[in-house]
């Protein structure tokens, strides 16, 4: 039988690895943008491992409160970021136990069992060759990534937006703290009367559908810009071929 700290400090090895190649990438970015990626922004944050059928890996700045029982904590930090990963199965909550994953991971139903509603990341792995160093750096590059293509895209749309810079900067917010369905509301809100802003939004909050707040936002910038967004363009910048 495996050692189960063993396995809680491959976890947060897992863990700090995502960290680390997260702030490295982020030192490509302009001074401006790193201050906003989600992640620096927050400073610290509580890291929850989860293990359901496959194993969750959420960042939120919320309180989970001391541990209790038979609950594990291990503190981390990296280049000013701090965090602690804090470890939770059926046997600590067991509302984990209820979940069905047998066809996808219920991300939706995990979050809800801890009551945490708003997060900087979460990631589903699985234990074993899942948290491989090389798989946390293509991982914490990739969260990176995309939440600075993320804070361009929310800047150009804040240019373009005018008279609803609010409703943008509340879409921004929706974003840093993961709320899918509120990004893709106020994208409706911010244009709408656009009719593919209409359907992506009708597309990505159709009964069964997966919420895709990223390919909204692609469309509502889009339908300002007439251009692809900064998700869509290559690293330098520019429309590919």
């Amino acid at each position: 039988m495996a050692d189960p700290m063993a396995m809680r400090r491959a976890v947060a090895g897992y863990v700090e690895g995502i960290h680390r190649a997260y702030l490295k990438q982020a030192e490509t970015f302009p001074p401006a943008v790193q201050g906003r990626l989600p992640l620096i922004a927050a400073g610290r944050v509580t890291v929850a491992a989860v293990g359901a059928r496959n194993l969750h890996i959420l960042a939120t700045t919320e309180g989970l409160g001391p541990p209790r029982g038979q609950e594990v904590e291990l503190p981390g930090t990296a280049d000013g970021l701090e965090w602690v990963v804090r470890f939770y199965d059926p046997v600590v909550v067991p509302a984990l136990g209820l979940i069905d994953e047998s066809d996808g991971p219920a991300s939706d139903k995990v979050r809800g069992a801890l009551g945490i509603s708003t997060v900087v990341y979460h990631v589903v792995t699985q234990p074993g060759s899942g948290l491989s160093p090389h798989h946390a750096g293509h991982v914490g590059s990739g969260l990176a990534s995309a939440h600075s293509a993320a804070a361009r895209d929310f800047e150009r749309l804040r240019d373009r937006a005018r008279g609803r810079e609010a409703l943008v900067d509340e879409m921004e917010g929706a974003a840093v703290a993961g709320l899918a369905r509120a990004q893709i509301l106020l994208a409706r809100a911010i244009r709408p009367h656009d009719a593919a802003v209409g359907e992506a939004v009708d597309a990505s909050l159709r009964p069964g559908a997966t919420p895709d707040p990223d390919a909204v936002r692609k469309v509502l910038l889009n339908a300002f810009t007439g251009r692809r967004s900064e998700a869509e363009l290559d690293p330098l910048g520019q429309e590919p071929a």
